[in-house]
């Protein structure tokens, strides 16, 4: 998982977004806590290599608790965080909503507004962008929800 985090910070540098994830997040005990919750996970290739992560959390973020905007709904959600891919796949992160969505219809998820390939991606997922939220280190994050469909 730590080297699949090396590579996405790479290619976030190479689209201008280095600040995002800086030298060293996650932290390997950021990693470690998230497995140990239950909430990380892993995508493997057509071979049975690891090719990508993700955290998913069922649940309240208390990051999301206060939103310069609004958000779509106030019904239970899931969370999609700290996704990252080796670069070996296409089309990780609409796997890994399709299996998050199986899960819970209703979802929030956050990025840096630097981060132009993430945005695109949401955009193209049907996310609408509800505002602005802050990391627990103060930085702001561009916020998206996915509601399910009616």
């Amino acid at each position: 998982m730590l080297r699949i985090f090396a590579c996405a910070r790479e290619f976030m540098a190479s689209y201008g977004n280095a600040g995002q994830w800086g030298s060293g997040y996650p932290s390997r005990e950021l990693v470690l806590s998230d497995i140990e919750a239950g909430n990380a996970f892993v995508v493997e290739d057509e071979s049975g290599a690891v090719c990508a992560t993700f955290c998913h959390i069922l649940g309240d973020d208390p990051t999301y608790e206060k939103i310069e905007g609004k958000w779509l709904n106030n019904n239970p959600y899931g969370t999609i965080h700290r996704i990252a891919s080796d670069g070996t796949q296409r089309g990780v992160f609409h796997a890994v909503l399709c299996w998050a969505l199986e899960r819970c219809p209703n979802m929030r998820i956050d990025t840096h507004k630097d981060n132009l390939p993430m945005l695109h991606l949401l955009e193209k997922e049907d996310f609408t962008r509800c505002g602005v939220i802050y990391c627990h280190n103060g930085t702001p994050r561009e916020a998206f929800q996915k509601e399910p469909k009616k």
